[in-house]
């Protein structure tokens, strides 16, 4: 037997920490293993201290062979061990350890990714498809992925409904998982964060739930804005905050607007939402839905025309989500009802998604919102005037048309005063080339898009 009062034993307890530190990493070892205590070693049973009850049921249900590993290689013959929470002095116990059978899986879970939320497998950078609204906010989400330290502290991802955000968050956690796995993350849901907290005030386990978010290397948070007007969780996530960039650890948010526009959120909140980097994902352009949909195609083992999936790609502009759902729709119709996939086919199948989403953007639409915007006559935009102001106005209008209509050029040209198809297409050129070298007219374009699309 020995018991803590050897030196032996001391000795027996500073071996084993060694092995187990090489074995679970520094990280994990500081946060679970550093605060044990070995008291005696008796009947093939090493007996540990843990400070808490959340400690002690996770190094239970994690750690216990490596303990047992441990000590056995520096010549102890134990079979198990028992980890108990004592009072200050190591002689009574105050909780004692869980038996193996009765795990507590949601204090498992809390902190293991596999239990917290169930990561989509599809959902990494790998399929993520790129283009200009999402090309920016794709960038810092490899670079926070990629850091070993924290790159931007949080990132803040924001945008619209099924723009990509969710996509992000996994592609990111899939990515640490795989090359950093010794790092403790926890992804899960504003609401879930809420619920996890409100639980723990109304078990008296608030200590769990602020070790369980306060000890790990990265946090994920989605859809932060269903925090707004929640005080008591504001107050929590704000301190879980602070606590967790004063020690050098990666947070990462998203939400359905940017920082300073979140509702019914603290404006000391606000601040450090947007101490990091905030990167937003615009509406998607024509291009990028159609390099999804050519992406999602490849995986379906029936053939796609490419006109059909042109169509999609001009017919459904409201978000990602719908459009890959419509083309699962259209496959899926295919697949059980037989017959050849076709526009026609698609129309019909997709007749209430479609109508859905044409009901607004339409051509007279796009015209007004361009007049206004530009401040000009609607008689300018259809004439041949030439005015630089007039003529970009113009041009930004025959581009919006094509790229939120299904319109043919020839039909845009006509809508613009019986002007050549082939004048469309140059002013389709013309914005691209603007975009591309002009930030601010990238910006304006992007604020017109979304005004005539909501």
């Amino acid at each position: 037997m020995l018991d803590s009062a050897t030196e032996e034993l001391k000795q027996v307890w500073s071996d084993a920490l060694e092995d187990i530190r090489k074995e679970v990493g520094a990280s994990d070892y500081e946060t679970w293993i550093s605060k044990l205590q070995l008291l005696e070693i008796r009947d093939d049973v090493a007996k540990v201290a843990a400070p808490t009850k959340y400690i002690r049921d996770n190094v239970t249900w994690r750690y216990s062979d490596v303990i047992v590993n441990a000590l056995s290689a520096g010549g102890c013959q134990i079979n198990c061990v028992n980890i108990d929470v004592y009072d200050n002095n190591n002689s009574t116990i105050v909780a004692e350890s869980a038996a193996p059978e009765k795990k507590q899986p949601e204090q498992k879970s809390a902190i293991n990714l596999e239990g917290m939320t169930v990561l989509d497998k599809k959902f990494t950078f790998k399929n993520f498809i790129v283009g200009k609204p999402n090309e920016f906010a794709y960038a810092a989400a490899m670079r926070v992925a990629e850091s070993e330290t924290p790159a931007f502290n949080p990132l803040f991802l924001y945008g619209g409904v099924g723009l990509g955000k969710t996509h992000l968050m996994h592609a990111i956690a899939w990515h640490i998982k795989e090359t950093q796995p010794q790092k403790r993350f926890i992804y899960l849901s504003a609401e879930k964060f809420m619920y996890l907290f409100i639980k723990s005030l109304r078990y008296k386990d608030a200590m769990s739930f602020k070790e369980m978010f306060r000890n790990v290397d990265v946090l994920m948070v989605d859809d932060v804005q269903f925090i707004g007007g929640k005080d008591t969780t504001q107050e929590e996530f704000f301190h879980t905050f602070n606590e967790l960039v004063n020690n050098n650890r990666q947070i990462i948010l998203s939400a359905d607007k940017s920082p300073t526009d979140l509702d019914g959120m603290e404006d000391r909140l606000k601040s450090r939402l947007g101490w990091g980097l905030v990167a937003d994902i615009h509406p998607t352009s024509y291009e990028l839905r159609l390099g999804i949909l050519q992406s999602k195609a490849k995986r379906h083992k029936i053939k796609i025309p490419d006109e059909v999936l042109e169509f999609l790609s001009m017919k459904i502009t409201s978000n990602i989500r719908e459009l890959e759902g419509a083309l699962n729709r259209v496959v899926a119709h295919a697949t059980l009802v037989g017959g050849n996939i076709t526009i026609d086919m698609a129309s019909n199948v997709l007749r209430d998604l479609l109508r859905s989403n044409e009901k607004y953007i339409t051509m007279d639409l796009i015209q007004r919102k361009v007049c206004e915007f530009f401040n000009i006559k609607l008689s300018d935009l259809t004439s041949t005037k030439r005015q630089k102001a007039i003529a970009t106005a113009r041009h930004v209008a025959m581009y919006l048309a094509k790229e939120l209509t299904t319109k043919s050029l020839p039909d845009i040209g006509r809508s613009f005063g019986g002007k050549d198809h082939s004048t469309v297409i140059h002013a389709v050129k013309k914005v691209k080339e603007n975009v591309e070298k002009d930030k601010e007219f990238a910006t304006n374009l992007e604020i017109l898009r979304k005004t005539i699309e909501n």
